[in-house]
Formats: structure tokens, sequence, C-alpha cells
């Protein structure tokens, strides 16, 4: 791949950095600002919020004036401003805040790098290279396990924000100075985000991919940190372990999903079968009896593996989308995906507020949560049995 492309994918780091690096700072932020669950929930969510409403913006300025520019600049002010919030916060508020423009900040990375492979890759590497650079990408959930207990113990948690500011703005600097802008489609008309909603076969795409990432970006994001410690005890340490193998097992299933589309010769099938397995584990872990925190963490790995088929759904409705169009159809996916994370941030926020006053324990607490999940997969993807399939 080009250099580019490579550079965004680096970029991208960040951005699976910030989407999950809230629920290993849950202790310091609790401890040092008396942050509640509830409010690093909403947090995070708003998180995906604003990424998702960033992301009809977001396609009209990569196909008007290009990814560089589109990717640099709102990566320079919404992730270092979003970073740089973090290192002076005194109150709850002020990580929304910062979430909030980070959010912003991250929203046009990896659009950026889809639209070059849309416009100068074949169509039928597309799902791998998208993979591939997703993959590197969720890289960023790895770091933002145990790599960023040990940071925060050498640095403090003020310390390590700040180095992220400073590598935010550097690689928002770099993909000024590096990226390469496609030649531009002329076309008459430019179209719309209406214009991808009048295309049929999108709509059954549409529903899964809302709720796919509930689980990597959601459980990912926030609730694990909280889970461990209310259900098992975890310290902080055993924390950052745990939200280890789930970055882990989130990167191994971004990149097999690529090549799995190749061999399995389909896209809907593939993204199918992986849905229902991880819709049954969501049950599972209902049913399931609380036996050790290590049961839970095989578990919700496998979850997090087979719900990361973020980009082969993406590729599959780009699959449908005329070339004048590309930004905006990369950019409403996209918008799908983080629109459901974060309203189901918010909405498992509220869960765990409700059932906390009803007295519940803390396992029947993220019971609750699960079923959420494995209900909102369900849903998704009885949509997506009625799509068509397509390859080029």
């Amino acid at each position: 791949m080009r250099k580019d492309i490579v550079l965004l994918g680096l970029a991208y780091v960040l951005s699976q950095f910030y989407r999950s690096f809230l629920s290993v700072l849950t202790v310091p932020l609790q401890r040092d600002l008396g942050a509640t669950p509830e409010e690093m929930a909403n947090a995070s969510g708003l998180w995906f919020l604003f990424f998702a409403l960033s992301q009809i913006p977001v396609g009209a300025m990569l196909d008007r004036i290009g990814p560089r520019r589109t990717a640099a600049w709102l990566l320079l002010f919404g992730g270092g401003g979003g970073a740089a919030t973090f290192v002076v916060a005194t109150a709850p508020w002020h990580i929304s805040l910062g979430m909030a423009l980070l959010g912003i900040g991250c929203a046009p990375v990896l659009m950026a790098a889809y639209y070059i492979l849309a416009r100068e890759y074949p169509p039928s590497r597309f799902s791998t290279y998208a993979g591939l650079i997703v993959g590197i990408g969720t890289t960023g959930s790895i770091f933002s396990s145990l790599p960023l207990v040990w940071a925060v113990d050498l640095f403090g948690w003020r310390g390590t924000m700040a180095v992220l500011a400073g590598l935010s703005i550097a690689a928002a600097l770099g993909i000024l100075v590096v990226v390469r802008d496609p030649a531009r489609v002329t076309v008459e008309k430019h179209g719309s985000i209406f214009d991808i909603l009048r295309i049929p076969a999108m709509w059954p795409i549409l529903p899964l991919m809302t709720v796919c990432y509930l689980p990597a970006g959601g459980f990912r994001g926030v609730w694990t940190g909280p889970y461990l410690t209310e259900v098992y005890g975890a310290d902080f340490a055993t924390i950052g372990t745990v939200a280890l193998i789930l970055g882990v097992a989130v990167v191994a299933g971004t990149l097999a999903y690529g090549p799995g589309e190749l061999v399995f010769r389909t896209r809907k099938w593939l993204a199918a079968v992986g849905v229902a397995i991880a819709t049954l584990t969501c049950f599972a872990l209902i049913v399931l009896p609380p036996s050790g925190i290590w049961q839970a963490a095989i578990l919700i790995a496998a979850l997090c593996f087979f719900s990361s088929c973020y980009s082969l759904l993406i590729s599959h409705g780009r699959a449908f989308v005329p070339p004048h169009l590309i930004g905006r159809g990369v950019t409403l996916l996209n918008l799908c995906g983080m629109m459901g994370v974060g309203g189901s941030q918010l909405i498992t926020g509220r869960i765990y507020a409700a059932e906390a006053a009803a007295g519940s324990s803390p396992a029947q607490t993220y019971d609750a949560i699960f079923l959420f999940y494995g209900v909102a997969l369900a849903l998704g993807l009885v949509a997506y049995l009625f799509s068509r399939d397509r390859l080029d």
C-alpha cells in the first residue's frame, strides 16, 4: 500500500485508542474527578455520537475538497484539542467535552483511507485492504489496555494524555504533508446522502451496520473496567490485562473477515454467521453462571472477535455506491455504526442506573446490558438476511 494509506492507518490507531481508553481509566478518573460509571458511559457515548454526526459533513468534504485537508484539520483541532482537554480537566463534564472533541477529530481518518481505496484500488481488493487498515488501527485498543496502565503508572493519567495530544497533532501534520488526494470526479450533479438512501440494496445492510459494533465498541469502550471491578473485584492491572485480550480479539476478528471474504466468496453469509455467533455468545454470558473472571474474559473475547465485521459490512455497502458518491456512501455507513454505539452507550448507562436503583446485584446489572447487546444484534441480523450479496 502507498505510504499515505499507511500513515492514515497509523493515525487510525489513535481513533481506536480514544474510543476505548476510558474503560481502563475508570479507576483514576473516579478517584480524581469523582466520575460515576454512568457519567463515564455518557462521555464514551458522546465520542461515538459526535463522531457519527461528523460523518455527514465529512462525506461532503471528502467528495469536494479531498481526504488530505479533511483528515488533517479535523484531527489537528479535534484530536489534539480533545486530548489537551483531559490534561486540564477538573470535573466530569470536562471529560465529556474532551470525548466530544476527540470524536470530531477522529471522524475523518478511516473514511479518508477508505475514500482513497475506493477511488484508486481494485474493488475486489477493497475488503482485504480495508480490513488491513482497520487491523492496523485496532491495535489502538491494545495500546489502550495494559500499555495504558503502564503509562499511567509512569507518567500519571494527565501526563499520558499530554503525550497523546502531541501525537495527535504530529499525526495531523503528517497527513497534511504526505497524503495525496485522488483526481476529482467530474459530474454535473454532486448528489447528496439522500441519493445513497435511494439505493434499495443499502437498506437491509444499514440496520446490521448500526448494531454490529456495539459489543466491540461499547463494552470494550467503557464497561470492561466497571464489569470486572464490580462482578469479580478485579484490580487495575487485571483490568488492563483483560482489556488487552479483548483488544487482540478485535484486531484478530477484523483481520480475519477480509481474507475470509476471498476464501468463502461471500460477504453476506460471512458477516451473517459471525454476527449469529456473537449473538449466541451474548446470551451465553447471561445464562452461564459467573464462575471466574477468565471464563468471562474468554466469552467476551469471542464476542468481540465475531462482532468485528465492521469493515466487511462497509465493503458490502460500498459495492452498491456509484463512484461520485463514494465519500458520502462510506461515511453514511460509518455514521450508522458510530451512531449505534454512541446511542448504545447512553442506553446502557441508563440500564446500569436503573438496575442499581432497583437493588440488582452487579451480575444481574450486567446481564441486562448483555441482553441489550444480544437483542440488538439479533434484530440487525434479521434485517441483514434480506440483503443482496455482492463482491465487486
